[in-house]
């Protein structure tokens, strides 16, 4: 062997490389066939506390995760994160040794959209800024944001990001899938607090490929604009309501059911659908969901998945009716469809949403067409942000139970609440839609206009 290839430290990822040491290790044993991911980043973060620098942050990541198939169909995965030649060639020996004890009745398979040629994203590129940058931009805009009213006293959550990243899929029948992006974004949670009440926070976040580009301004007057309203606050009563969610908060909502989309989670007995479900009406027949992650909006877009496979866009809920899952190759297989992109590689391959997109048929209208949350007179509880989603959701059973902040809203007059639990069945919520907005938001996890839903149960909290 080449000492000189053997010995080398792959930095950025190499396509070529890694694709001939792959080759030359399983020719050297019994293999019949491979693939593998892999994917490196370059993080530099930035947080701040009072005009003062409170952490500095730079790290490197790289990993792998190989497959190998032995000659009685026995697949074996390892992950490293040792990409010199020997921690390759180390990784290999383990899958080999790991394909001893694979399950030869349930194997995966190459996504046979592996090849197929991908959409050309074209993701722009940032020029890299260095931490002193980072960290004197973070300080003007901490500064600029307790500078815009007297009762902000502190920004205790904030942080500054600038991120390069990028991804491989290769296999032993030649598909060869290379490419690299770049992400910024900037988090600010600041607090304030007025004589006699209780302090009070907001926040709010941006994301852009390309940190010169990166909306700070907006960042800094939302959340002073939130927090400032949430200053006047009163208690609530227990009751259901007519509620709004805001485009951030029904995204929220949506991607913590985003297992009734997923096929593997169907399939593991963990969805609220089954395998008959497509073409079930699962709600308002005005509400289309698909997830789009080759949106132009979607600035951290990779053009194909974990397996390979070409990132798609994908219609989930069209006129009420669930049309599509997101899949796998193993899902598609078994289902007898086309995977969709949505994989990632794994010991067991996992199935995720990309980037939702929410928004109404034209076809249909509204059961309460008069409905504004510019302008609209009736009594309503306007839902800005979920809190505790990994706790407060059961995904398998439909049900959530969620602290939010929000306002009530009467007569166009916003009211902060102090304290309150939004709680339901997600597929109820779907089914007492009554108006759509016509007017898409882009936030920082999708898009989605403002949705209204009547009679939601809220929990007022003393």
């Amino acid at each position: 062997m080449d000492n000189s290839i053997s010995s080398q430290q792959i930095g950025e990822l190499d396509p070529e490389l890694l694709n001939s040491l792959l080759e030359r290790y399983s020719n050297d044993s019994e293999i019949v066939k491979w693939d593998m991911g892999a994917s490196a980043s370059r993080d530099v973060s930035v947080q701040v506390q009072q005009g003062n620098a409170k952490q500095l942050k730079g790290s490197q990541r790289n990993s792998m995760t190989l497959r190998v198939w032995n000659k009685y169909n026995q697949v074996g995965i390892t992950s490293t994160s040792d990409l010199t030649t020997e921690g390759i060639n180390k990784a290999m020996r383990g899958a080999i040794e790991a394909s001893l004890f694979g399950n030869k009745k349930e194997s995966p398979e190459f996504s046979p959209l592996a090849k197929k040629e991908l959409v050309d994203i074209n993701p722009k590129s940032s020029n890299p800024h260095s931490i002193d940058e980072l960290l004197s931009i973070l300080k003007k805009a901490e500064k600029q944001l307790i500078d815009t009213h007297q009762s902000i006293d502190s920004v205790p959550y904030n942080g500054l990001n600038e991120s390069y990243m990028e991804r491989i899929y290769l296999n032993s029948e030649g598909a060869n899938r290379h490419m690299k992006l770049s992400q910024s974004s900037i988090y600010l949670y600041a607090k304030a607090q007025e004589e006699n009440k209780k302090p009070r926070s907001a926040g709010g976040i941006r994301i852009n490929s390309n940190l010169d580009e990166l909306d700070i301004e907006s960042c800094i007057n939302e959340t002073s604009d939130k927090l400032i309203s949430h200053l006047n606050y009163k208690s609530i009563e227990t009751s259901k309501y007519l509620i709004c969610f805001s485009p951030e908060a029904f995204l929220q909502l949506i991607n913590a059911f985003s297992s009734m989309f997923n096929a593997r989670s169907i399939i593991d007995g963990l969805s609220l659908m089954n395998e008959d479900s497509i073409g079930n009406q699962i709600a308002v027949s005005n509400l289309n969901i698909s997830d789009e992650g080759l949106h132009p909006e979607n600035v951290g877009a990779f053009s194909f998945d974990g397996e390979g496979t070409p990132t798609q866009n994908v219609k989930l809920i069209s006129n009420g009716r669930l049309t599509n899952l997101l899949h796998s190759e193993a899902t598609a297989r078994k289902f007898g469809v086309k995977p969709t992109g949505h994989a990632g590689l794994g010991a067991k391959v996992s199935v995720s949403p990309d980037w939702l997109v929410v928004s109404k048929s034209e076809s249909d209208i509204d059961k309460e067409k008069n409905l504004n949350v510019k302008n609209t007179l009736k009594e309503y509880i306007l839902i800005d942000e979920l809190s505790a989603i990994h706790s407060g959701v059961k995904a398998s059973q439909g049900s959530f139970s969620l602290p939010f902040d929000g306002w009530i809203v009467n007569d166009g007059k916003r009211i902060s609440i102090e304290a309150a639990t939004v709680a339901g069945d997600i597929l109820k919520v779907l089914k007492n839609i009554v108006k759509i907005e016509n007017e898409q938001i882009v936030t920082h996890q999708g898009i989605s206009p403002h949705v209204w839903v009547e009679n939601i149960s809220i929990t007022g909290e003393a």
